[in-house]
């Protein structure tokens, strides 16, 4: 049975549609374009279901076939998220308050699906993790109130079954997969206490033994947490907002490795910098961070937190893995050229480099074979659109904006895990009418005037650092085991650090006289001693001077005045040398 093609949902000034996927990217039949501009879309988890808001209902209807499902009457929610199972639709609206009702109203609302049935209305203030979060069979969700983890069973909202009883928990991540459940909870430092992070096992929440492993750490402001996809280790990238030292305008970060085994380290970074992106392989035994000033460094570590494969440095600051994992894409999006590098991961080598320049927004097709970029309003309000590619760096499909119109979002349909299988990565380009857009080699600026010239090595302002397999004296380790070039690494650095403890042999004696400026000899008074040292060093400026000049260059008037007194100063050091 032939894999289906996955939808795309475009979201706009112009209103909501589906398209299907390549190679067609035409209108999905089944979907009757919504032509009121919405304000939010998503997909269920396995891509069964399709809601948005246009600012007069929340829909959802069926993906396949484009039938209603439910509809709620809710103008102002402005994000909607299912839970792992479709069986709950969360809608979230701003909080406000008016003065028949100076507590405002319930602004998180908890949906049951298909029925339309109110399970909780909550209160959710910020926007920052407003939604619950769910184990993938939806027996455990958990949500922060008051710097408290509250957890909830089966759905049950309107009891609350566990909390975690800790000072100020400013963040928290549950982990994916299903039980036992794990979380991952971050308390920011005070008082001269260090910031921490510390997992659990649910339900076991409380006691001196309860956690699982626990980093504790300075310099920290906020916290990024990411679970692996079995949910046998965490990465935290911890921030401060101000780099106290002024290195770097983003402030200062570190990067954390926690397991559930217990173990923890600090991720050693061999280039100074920002942390731009840290992104798990999908399957959970590598990962890989972008970091460094730029050129940016980027290197996939694995659960040892050693460097497995260094990519050298380059214009970037993402890392996007292909869903099945086979596949790495480094991109320079933002304030770079949105140049993108294409890398097979099994053999680590480099398939294909396009660019796709002003873009704001990127994300891998669930088929692990197509890739959409796209340039979104309000990031950029011109040359709005977007491109659905190959990951050879063909551009199957485009689509530009009309004039006076916008793109707000642009959202692939999910699906689970195996639907898709991995296969064989092209080398290739695969054919469109619409071409490639491999990166131009990058060149020096020359002037007008020396363009008809041969052109000569100019000086970088960065060095480009090459990747792994590339430098020199790399070509010989491309055959050998992994543990083979580390015990070769092991037994070069043996070799170098016994050459370096032998000791230097002694310079033969210059039998040839040295001459007076050049000579070392003492006279026994230190003073005098010093004076002739003094003497010595004039006259070696002297001579550099005079070399300068005999080369071309005009000394200044403080120099002229220093050359000329070279008699008085050889006068001087021969009477210095006569009296002892």
């Amino acid at each position: 049975m032939a894999p289906p093609v996955p939808l795309l949902a475009v979201r706009g000034s112009d209103g909501t549609s589906l398209l299907g996927g390549p190679p067609s990217c035409g209108q999905h039949v089944a979907f009757q374009r919504d032509s009121r501009p919405s304000r939010c879309v998503t997909f269920s988890r396995d891509g069964s279901l399709f809601g948005w808001c246009n600012g007069h209902c929340v829909s959802v209807v069926k993906s396949s076939d484009g039938s209603l499902v439910s509809t709620f009457d809710l103008p102002k929610t402005t994000l909607l998220e299912f839970s792992p199972l479709s069986s709950v639709l969360a809608t979230w609206q701003p909080y406000t308050k008016t003065q028949e009702g100076p507590q405002g109203e319930a602004n998180l609302q908890l949906w049951e699906l298909p029925s339309g049935r109110l399970i909780k209305a909550l209160y959710q203030k910020k926007v920052d993790a407003w939604c619950p979060s769910w184990s993938d069979d939806e027996t455990v969700a958990a949500r922060s109130v008051n710097n408290e983890l509250h957890f909830f069973e089966n759905n049950d909202f309107n009891c609350i079954a566990n909390k975690l009883h800790m000072q100020k928990v400013s963040d928290f991540a549950l982990s994916p997969g299903g039980q036992p459940s794990k979380v991952a909870v971050y308390v920011p430092g005070s008082k001269g206490a260090p910031s921490f992070v510390r997992l659990y096992q649910y339900p076991v929440l409380g006691g001196p033994t309860a956690a699982l492993a626990n980093k504790s750490f300075f310099k920290a402001d906020k916290v990024i947490m990411q679970w692996n996809k079995k949910a046998s280790a965490v990465l935290v990238v911890a921030s401060t907002e101000v780099d106290k030292s002024g290195a770097s305008y983003y402030g200062e970060q570190t990067l954390h490795y926690l397991a559930v085994n217990g173990e923890t380290a600090v991720i050693q970074l061999p280039k100074k910098g920002p942390i731009y992106d840290v992104a798990w392989s999908p399957n959970s035994a590598e990962f890989c961070v972008v970091y460094g000033f730029m050129p940016a460094k980027a290197t996939v570590f694995n659960l040892k937190c050693d460097p497995v494969f260094d990519f050298g440095t380059g214009p970037r600051n993402a890392s996007y893995y292909s869903p099945q994992g086979h596949i790495l894409i480094l991109a320079g999006f933002g304030n770079l050229r949105g140049q993108m590098e294409v890398w097979d991961m099994k053999k680590y080598k480099q398939v294909s480099k396009p660019q796709a320049p002003d873009a704001t927004h990127f994300s891998w097709c669930p088929d692990g074979e197509h890739i959409v970029t796209a340039t979104c309003s309000p990031r950029l309000r011109v040359s709005n659109g977007y491109k659905i590619w190959h990951y050879t760096g063909s551009v199957l499909h485009r689509w530009d904006v009309g004039e006076g119109a916008e793109l707000w979002e642009v959202q692939w349909q999910s699906f689970p895990d195996g639907v898709f299988p991995e296969r064989t990565i092209k080398y290739q380009a695969t054919p469109s009418e619409l071409g490639s857009t491999q990166a131009p080699p990058t060149q020096a600026y020359r002037p007008p005037a020396l363009r008809h010239l041969p052109a000569t090595p100019s000086a970088k302002l960065h060095e480009e650092e090459p990747p792994q397999n590339m430098r020199p004296g790399a070509l010989g380790d491309k055959n050998l085991s992994k543990t083979a070039l580390k015990n070769q690494r092991k037994r070069e650095a043996k070799k170098l650090a016994k050459q370096e403890a032998k000791p230097e042999p002694e310079p033969v004696a210059d039998p040839t006289p040295a001459s007076n400026s050049q000579s070392t000899t003492t006279c026994g008074d230190p003073e005098t001693d010093k004076k002739i040292k003094n003497v010595k060093k004039k006259l070696k400026a002297i001579e550099e001077l005079k070399e300068q000049q005999a080369a071309g260059k005009v000394l200044q008037k403080n120099q002229m005045e220093k050359v000329q007194k070279e008699e008085q100063l050889l006068k001087e050091l021969e009477e210095l040398q006569l009296e002892h």
